[in-house]
């Protein structure tokens, strides 16, 4: 009951358009979440305690809407959240703080196969099991933006070519679905994306290089 007390003004509506009504929580969630790719692109440390809130307010609202699976995703990018939180942190060498590298061969090959593994299986699941009407463009983006957070947590310079990468099918996608304000949202999201790829590419482009004794 206390939770319900304490969230339920969230889901009041904060405006109408066009009979369209619009709540707190979806208001707050595009707001944070601008707030927050703004913030990564800066690297400044407090876009993921300010992500985690964000993915909450979105869980909320994909709830309220009956989007379970959308919001049962949302608790592991509040895993992923924390995860990068510490990696920050203290994922340098010497538990100092990360720097910005590049993605390695390995890395490269285990994300694209567990990308691909994961876009398979939520195609499968969502034209089998949910009314969707692009089971395989849901299932890519979801895929590429855990791929694209994976390597925001660990500082990749490539996440952002993910990110991008996320944005220019979710444009359309939206537009598709009649989510034109969503739309020109993510539009400004791949703004800050490419303003994000070269700030990270001009930070590790400055970092000393190591020179072997």
């Amino acid at each position: 009951m206390a939770l319900t007390a304490l969230l339920g003004p969230l889901l009041e509506p904060a405006f109408a358009f066009r009979g369209v009504s619009t709540s707190w929580a979806e208001v707050l969630g595009f707001a944070s979440g601008a707030l927050t790719v703004w913030l990564v692109v800066r690297q400044h440390i407090a876009n993921w305690p300010i992500g985690v809130a964000n993915v909450v307010l979105l869980g909320l609202v994909f709830l309220s809407a009956g989007l379970y699976a959308d919001a049962a995703l949302q608790i592991v990018y509040v895993l992923l959240g924390l995860y990068g939180w510490w990696q920050w942190l203290y994922g340098g060498a010497g538990r100092s703080r990360l720097s910005v590298t590049r993605t390695g061969p390995a890395e490269w090959i285990w994300l694209v196969s567990a990308g691909a593994a994961a876009t398979a299986a939520l195609t499968a699941v969502l034209a089998v099991w949910t009314d969707s009407a692009v089971p395989f463009w849901d299932a890519l983006t979801t895929a590429l933006s855990l791929m694209a957070t994976y390597g925001q947590c660990r500082k990749l310079l490539e996440s952002w070519w993910l990110w991008i990468a996320v944005d220019v099918i979710y444009i359309p996608l939206y537009a598709y679905k009649g989510l034109y304000l969503t739309g020109a949202l993510y539009v400004i999201f791949l703004a800050l994306c490419v303003a994000g790829l070269l700030s990270w590419r001009r930070d590790m482009a400055a970092q000393p290089v190591a020179v072997a004794a």
